[in-house]
Order: C-alpha cells, then sequence, then structure tokens
C-alpha cells in the first residue's frame, strides 16, 4: 500500500466538509507578521462532538529551492475547540506552496495543497 491510497481530497468531499481550507495571511499586526492558517469546515461546520470530530492538522511548505519544511501539528479536543490552525511562517516569500493535512476520527485523513 502507498501511503498516498489513504489520503482523500476535493474529490471525495461529501456533505460534511473535511478539505483544509488554507489561507495566506500577510503583514498581520504591529509586528507585520505573516501567517498560514488552516480551517476544516469553513463554509459548512465540521460536526464538532466526542464521536465525529477534526483531531489535528498539519502544515508544511514547500521552499522554492524544493525543500519540505514541517510546520507542525495542532491537536484538538472534540466540543472545547474549533478545527483552526495558525502557523506563523518566516520568509513567506521563499515559500512556492503549502500542504495541508487533517484527521477526522471517521473520514480519515485528507489533504490539500496551494501554490503561493
Amino acid at each position: 500500500m502507498n501511503f498516498g491510497e489513504i489520503l482523500k481530497g476535493k474529490e471525495e468531499e461529501g456533505k460534511e466538509k473535511h478539505v483544509p481550507e488554507i489561507e495566506i495571511i500577510r503583514g498581520h499586526g504591529k509586528a507585520n507578521a505573516d501567517f498560514v492558517r488552516v480551517v476544516v469546515g469553513k463554509e459548512v461546520p465540521h460536526p464538532n462532538t466526542v464521536e465525529h470530530h477534526i483531531e489535528w492538522v498539519e502544515l508544511y511548505g514547500i521552499t522554492k529551492k524544493g525543500q519540505t519544511i514541517d510546520f507542525g501539528r495542532m491537536n484538538f479536543e472534540p466540543v472545547h475547540t474549533e478545527p483552526v490552525g495558525t502557523f506563523h511562517v518566516n520568509n513567506i516569500d521563499d515559500f512556492k506552496a503549502f500542504c495541508a493535512l487533517e484527521y477526522c476520527n471517521i473520514h480519515g485523513v485528507w489533504q490539500n495543497c496551494i501554490e503561493v
């Protein structure tokens, strides 16, 4: 089995929104900081119950030189948190793409990538 075989994307999307949306936020606040935000269920909220919820999101960046950077994982507790992760990214212009993964405890691992 290939790891790619377990990843789901927009093609498999149903009424519940699982595909992680990736947003670039440039020049935020007094520090003029850049962020990448990953949101699951932006337009149609994903259930957030103990029985059915998003457990985590991860963010990866691909630099213009082809290096993959792991920005980390944010874990979520059902009921008490929403599946939104914000990652501070230094030198955002050094990146050509960002990819996010998320895990739904019922429907598995979902992916999305954007080019910058």
